[in-house]
């Protein structure tokens, strides 16, 4: 069966190098690129892939928010998150948005063609080659601070300065969640407001430094 499947990027040289490479598979079919997630939204609407490639950055839109849209309206549409941001938090969060895979825009052509040949056919299962050692580190750095990794996400969320709300927004989670994140991060560090919290974490370590 062939693979339908559709490029979403912003790098015109990135793109162009997806799409011929999967122009060049004898089971996958490239059937529409996109450079923002406005366009991705009308292509994915109109010709229905097995499978996208998503980058997670764009020009009008995270790359993370368009893969939970994305999988909201499809649940069978296969999600490759690339990227070139290696971070141990993009990757839970493509994970936690219903993701099918997560590669590295460095990683080997057989990576990528293998991540889009898995989400073709288990969409709703994530993998990522660097996977078990990022929860390894989840599990060390929760050890060391005491933190959940969601308190840990809240904690660099208020040292960039962003409220409650933003927080949510940039969390996907309500209102209401991000607060109790936050209360409990109080909690952990026996702070009171913000800047007492802050404080302590750079005392501890855990922040380098605040948002002035």
């Amino acid at each position: 069966m062939t693979i339908r499947t559709a490029v979403i990027e912003s790098h015109t040289l990135l793109r162009y190098g997806l799409a011929q490479l999967i122009e060049q598979q004898p089971d996958m079919e490239l059937v529409g690129e996109a450079c923002s997630g406005a366009e991705a939204t009308h292509l994915v609407a109109a010709q229905r892939p097995d499978v996208v490639t998503l980058a997670v950055t764009l020009p009008d839109v995270d790359g993370i928010a368009l893969a939970r849209q994305l999988r909201d309206r499809d649940p069978e549409l296969g999600i490759v998150v690339l990227t070139s941001r290696g971070e141990d938090d993009v990757l839970f969060r493509a994970m936690e948005t219903g993701a099918s895979a997560f590669v590295p825009k460095t990683a080997p052509t057989s990576e990528v063609l293998g991540a889009m040949r898995h989400a073709s056919v288990a969409a709703s299962s994530f993998t990522a080659s660097g996977l078990a050692d990022a929860f390894a580190r989840q599990r060390g750095a929760g050890t060391r601070t005491g933190l959940s990794p969601r308190e840990r996400e809240t904690l660099d969320l208020l040292s960039h300065g962003l409220s409650v709300p933003a927080i949510a927004g940039r969390m996907y989670v309500s209102q209401s969640t991000a607060k109790t994140y936050v209360t409990r991060l109080y909690e952990k560090l026996g702070a009171s407001n913000r800047a007492q919290a802050l404080m302590t974490a750079v005392h501890q370590g855990l922040i380098h430094s605040m948002a002035s």
